[in-house]
């Protein structure tokens, strides 16, 4: 069967799953908030604070006294030996490692101590630290505008197309084609965050050249509604002036459930595209439109047509096959390109490194139909929300066998919210029940369809795996499916949920290891990426959709299939592309579009610094180190011993001789810095004890930890 069309009509409105499940889940405690890969991540709470710093400065500083403690950056800490040296500037001639001249407001070098230049870097980074459009933003209008200093010179009578995203990741798919006076968007996904971005919630493509040009775009265009292509909206749009949004009707259904997450945005402009091949001009382009096999229904490819040819994008995409022979439905679906002059063909690389065709969905729609109905004992599947289809497959499958149906996951009822809506589905009466009905069935009657399958700690899958919902538990007479291929970066999460459940002795069946297909890819294997190549036979080519070893693996087939090698560019994100010379030439420019990471943090968006990255990488792997000091203004010597706070670093309480020394470094420090200083430079005093005290602790410990200074001068 195809499913490519099977849907594209006016919604039916029924009734939404709310209602169909004939009983409330606002008393189910099973409810989950999380999906794996549709649903956006829970936000953790980042507001915890340790009263350990408050309660130190209170002993150090006693009642009525007052102090400042600016961060130190994770530069300050580390060593002299580990940290770039300060670049020298006009102003300041002296090399970095002479001292200043001594002033009025300069303390004597201290015996022993390294000479240093204190004002010049300590002013630098402070200055860093002051200038908050340095730092994230809450909105586009606050961002620093960027001059057009990167001096990409105007399109003019050529044919340009900026990769902003997707191209040297998995995911934060976005593209632009500029012609004249008009830009088509095509896709504004996000990436999640990884292992080099601690605590960053989305990472999203710069749309700096975007915004700088915003009143030449016409439209943004929306291949599919996974979140790779859609995740960025609520983000961008508003940045690009909300142009209109042209889509398909499920697919704009998706955005509108996404986006009424975000009230205080405007309204965005959809313009539902119903039809195959359906053509819109948008400003002076002419856009055509084609569906597509995805494992999401109302997936659509992109043709812009220019003087020259054809620019084909056909998105993410699959065909439909038996043995590896494409169906007719399908050759009919490509036959507008026969005969047809295709200029460039962007082309996604997603699995260009599987070799032959993918596995088609109707053989896992008949092998989980199958297990429904072989199955003793309780039946646990957990598979993407996006799975519209195999969603489907398995509530009809439920109905035929008389069994009883239950949903766990926000996003896997969302979705079934969208599908009843889109008029792809209709769910029997009784055939979907609640958690809390749950034991007034026999066990072999169940059938639960939850989300987790990517082991997410907090979706349903892995909190039942830790016993952690009430009046549910996975047993030994449960068997538990995992229908959904693992994300690369989720291997142990996914191998974690496996260990959990193999412990309360579930029957796992997991694709990798059954012996039936129980998923399959969205994305096209190598023989379907070639036998597309062969039916558009395009004049340039420029891979898309993957890593930069995916696409270099893309060009190569390119290139094999009879492309010229000099007619196929590998993209950077933001690498600037032009056809020149009336179609005849592609050319990679020698300048890029803004191509800085953006991120979403919280409640900010924007260019987060480099430093603020570093430092909770810093954090993350080494800790944080803080010193309180009580100085006498008068004679520069300490109060009582330093106070020292560690979290991360060294366990104090078992570093009794380490916690002895750094406090002897410390008041030596302090004591033969102050000394016969009149008035006590204490940013000195701080950056002096920063260096000393870091050179010390990476001799004791093998770690840079994050130092900061506390000087009080009372």
């Amino acid at each position: 069967m195809n499913y490519r069309n099977s849907y594209n009509r006016r919604p039916q409105i029924v009734k939404p799953f709310q209602q169909v499940i004939n009983a409330s889940t606002n008393n189910n405690s099973n409810n989950t908030d999380s999906d794996n890969g549709m649903n956006d991540r829970n936000q953790t709470d980042r507001n915890n604070h340790d009263s350990s710093f408050d309660k130190a400065i209170e002993r150090a500083v006693g009642a009525g006294a007052s102090y400042s403690a600016p961060v130190q950056s994770s530069a300050q800490a580390r060593p002299a030996s580990a940290r770039p040296a300060p670049q020298p500037r006009a102003q300041h001639p002296a090399h970095p490692g002479q001292p200043q001249a001594t002033g009025p407001q300069q303390g004597p070098q201290a015996p022993g101590m390294p000479q240093r230049g204190p004002k010049r870097r300590t002013q630098i980074n402070r200055h860093k630290r002051a200038d908050p459009t340095k730092r994230t933003v809450a909105n586009s209008s606050d961002i620093q505008k960027a001059p057009e200093s990167l001096h990409i010179p105007p399109v003019g009578e050529n044919i340009r197309i900026i990769p902003l995203g997707g191209v040297e990741e998995i995911g934060m798919n976005m593209s632009l084609i500029e012609i004249g006076n008009d830009i088509v968007i095509i896709d504004a996904g996000f990436k999640f965050k990884d292992t080099d971005t601690p605590g960053i919630d989305y990472i999203l493509p710069n749309t700096k050249y975007l915004e700088e040009r915003k009143d030449k775009i016409r439209a943004i265009i929306i291949t599919h509604g996974h979140l790779d292509h859609i995740g960025g909206l609520p983000f961008i749009m508003d940045r690009i002036g909300n142009p209109p949004l042209y889509t398909r009707n499920l697919t704009s259904l998706m955005i509108k459930k996404r986006q009424s997450e975000f009230p205080h945005l405007p309204p965005v402009d959809y313009k539902i595209v119903e039809r195959d091949r359906e053509s819109v001009k948008l400003g002076n382009m002419s856009v055509e439109f084609f569906g597509v096999n995805h494992s999401i229904p109302d997936s659509m490819g992109v043709i812009i047509k220019t003087p020259y040819g054809m620019i084909v994008n056909p998105g993410d995409f699959k065909l439909d096959h038996r043995n590896e022979v494409v169906t007719k439905e399908e050759e009919k679906n490509y036959d507008l390109f026969d005969g047809k002059n295709v200029l460039l063909f962007m082309g996604e690389s997603t699995n260009i490194e599987n070799p032959g065709f993918s596995t088609p969905d109707y053989i896992v729609h008949e092998n989980l139909e199958e297990i429904i109905r072989a199955t003793k004992g309780r039946l646990i599947m957990g598979m993407f929300a996006s799975h519209f289809h195999r969603i489907a497959h398995v509530i009809m499958a439920c109905e035929k066998f008389g069994k009883k149906l239950i949903i766990e996951g926000r996003s896997m009822k969302n979705n079934i919210d969208i599908a009843i809506a889109a008029g792809m589905l209709k769910i029997s009466h009784g055939t979907i029940i609640s958690g809390a009905e749950i034991e007034q069935y026999p066990p072999d009657k169940i059938v639960v369809l939850a989300t987790g399958a990517q082991g997410d700690e907090f979706a349903f899958l892995m909190r039942a795996s830790t016993n952690s919902i009430k009046n549910f538990r996975i047993t030994d007479r449960d068997t538990v499916v995992l229908s959904s291929s693992i994300i690369p970066g989720n291997e142990k999460a996914v191998q974690k949920l496996k260990d959990n459940i193999a412990r309360l002795g579930a029957r796992i069946v997991h694709y990798r290891t059954s012996d039936v297909y129980i998923h399959s890819t969205g994305h096209g294997n190598r023989g379907e990426i070639e036998w597309l190549h062969r039916k558009l036979r395009p004049k340039f080519f420029i891979p898309i959709h993957g890593h930069h070893y995916m696409l270099r693996l893309h060009a190569e087939l390119a290139e094999n299939l009879g492309v010229p090698k000099e007619n196929v560019i590998v993209p950077d994100d933001g690498t600037v592309i032009e056809i020149q010379n009336e179609g005849q030439k592609i050319v990679r420019l020698s300048t890029k579009a803004p191509n800085n990471t953006v991120m979403v943090d919280g409640f900010t968006i924007g260019d987060i610094q480099d430093v603020v990255i570093r430092d909770r990488q810093i954090l993350s792997q080494d800790g944080i180190f803080v010193v309180i000091a009580l100085i006498n203004a008068s004679t520069g010597k300490l109060k009582k011993s330093p106070d020292i706070i560690s979290r991360g670093s060294v366990y104090l309480r078992e570093s009794q001789e380490l916690l002895r020394e750094t406090r002897y470094l410390v008041k030596n420090c302090i004591e033969q810095i102050t000394q016969g200083s009149h008035p006590i430079n204490i940013d000195y005093v701080k950056d002096v004890v920063s260096e000393e005290l870091g050179k010390f602790l990476f001799q004791q410990t093998a770690k840079k930890p994050i130092i900061i200074p506390v000087m009080i001068c009372v």
